[in-house]
Order: structure tokens, then sequence, then C-alpha cells
């Protein structure tokens, strides 16, 4: 045992070290994020081919109300979102949200990398397909299993500035069947943009923010705004965040965030990844 241990321990730092890996042989531009997700927002990062990914995404309710919900502690939410490398450049994920109780299929692919001296941004496409489970009869007495569902296409187009910066812009469609505000279209326009600044070799700051482009002008919901760190570790991702937003779906954050920045309404979370 005595004899091994050194050996161990340096095998142990191999392995830390490979998850900061910058290039690879072929000269493309890797690890522009390192979650799959940058805070709510999907990464251009996919997960690898016949690679299974869980994450585990948290959200509390808001900690304005302190001491009355334990800063919001009694108020969670939860999703489990598993995600399945079918090639390295195609996912598809498979997802289940307290919020609302939604289920979601989503599939992710890869249409371009970016080069060291060539192309200059990864370009990545994201479909989801959900079924909102929480309408009920009783209040939606006419409800059908159509107006369940909502749809989600983006374009996720990330760019690795340097070692330590990347951006993402996401231009965003979605569509709900079913809207809550009556003067709200079915189909939403959205532009997402996101940034990394590493700040350490396991740590880094990530912030995302979603404009609406045709957000009724009454309605009571609010643009997204998430900010927090990514934490490294040998076998997964740990990012703990705060945003305004408690959905954890495209849909749902872009649609319906109603936590307000200005008057403390955020929430806490954190979305955990582990790697099968």
């Amino acid at each position: 045992l005595i004899f091994l241990c050194p050996i161990l321990i340096i095998a142990q730092d191999d392995l830390l070290d490979e998850i900061d890996t910058e290039i690879i042989d072929n000269q493309f531009s890797i690890a522009a994020f390192k979650g799959l997700k940058i805070v709510n927002f999907e990464s251009t990062k996919l997960v690898a081919k016949q690679e299974l990914t869980l994450i585990v995404s948290h959200r509390f309710g808001s900690i304005e109300n302190g001491l009355d919900s334990f800063f919001g502690l009694d108020d969670a939410v939860t999703r489990l979102n598993f995600v399945y490398g079918i090639s390295d450049g195609f996912n598809i994920g498979l997802s289940r949200s307290s919020f609302q109780k939604i289920y979601q299929t989503s599939f992710k692919y890869r249409l371009f990398r970016q080069q060291n001296n060539g192309f200059p941004f990864t370009i990545v496409g994201f479909n989801s397909i959900l079924i909102n489970t929480a309408l009920e009869k009783d209040n939606l007495p006419k409800i059908e299993f159509k107006d369940r569902l909502g749809y989600t296409t983006q374009l996720l187009i990330s760019r690795k500035v340097n070692t330590n910066f990347s951006y993402e812009l996401a231009p965003t469609y979605f569509h709900d069947n079913y809207v809550q505000q009556n003067n709200q279209d079915n189909s939403q326009f959205a532009l997402g943009l996101g940034a990394r600044h590493k700040l350490t070799k396991r740590l880094s700051i990530n912030a995302d923010h979603g404009c609406h482009l045709n957000r009724a002008k009454n309605s009571p919901f609010k643009n997204p705004l998430s900010i927090g760190i990514d934490l490294e570790t040998g076998g997964h991702v740990f990012q703990m965040h705060f945003s305004n937003a408690q959905a954890m779906n495209t849909n749902g954050f872009l649609g319906q965030a109603t936590g307000d920045w200005s008057d403390g309404n955020i929430y806490f979370g954190f979305n955990l990844s582990r790697v099968f």
C-alpha cells in the first residue's frame, strides 16, 4: 500500500489535468463551456459518444421571504435530465421537472466547430418537445392533449476568445400551445446571451440573459438573468447560481420568469452533472 500510494496520487492528478484540456490534435478549440448549460441556457458542449450524463437541477424558492420559507428551501423544484451521446456530435435527452410537472425530450447536434486558424465559431442546434402535465381539467375543462405541448428551436453560437473567456449567442424560437396571457402570442422569440470567465483552473464565473422579443405589453413575466459559478471536480461539474427564473425548461425560464433582481425576488439553485 505504501508503494502504491504515490502511483495512485499521480494517476489522480493526470485525470484532473485531462479535464482542463484546451486544444486537441486536430486543432479544434474545445471547452468553451465545461457544463452542458451555461446557467439556464444550453451551452455548445455535448456529451461524448456512448456516454450517459445525469444533470440534477435544483431551484429553491425566492429568497425574498427570508425565514418564512427558510430562504426558499420550502418551495424548491427539481429537474432530472438524462443526456446520451449517440455520437460525439449528436445527443438525445429525456427529463422530468417538478415545475409544472413537465416531461421533455430533446435533441442537440453540432453543426460547426471552432478551429484555431479557421472557422471562428462553434454552432450547435437544439430542439425540444415538452408536455405540461400540471394543467388541470377542473380549471380548463376544454383542454386537450395537444394544449399541453410546447416546442423549442435554438441555434447556439459560441466562441472561445482565449483560454479564460468564452461567450455565446442563442437566437431562440419557442411555442406553447397554451399560454397564460390571453394576448400573448403562442409563438415567441428571444435572444439569449451567455458568457464564461475562468478564474482558476477549476473555477469559473458564468452568466446568461434572455431578451424576449415579442412579450405581451401587460405580461407580468420578466426577462431571465442568471449569474453563478462552475466548480470542476474529477467526475462532474457543479454549478451554483442565482436567477430570477425558477423554471428550468427553455419555454419556462424565457416565457415565465417571475422574479425581479431589483427587489430581491431571486432564486438560488444548482446544476450537478455526473458522467456514467
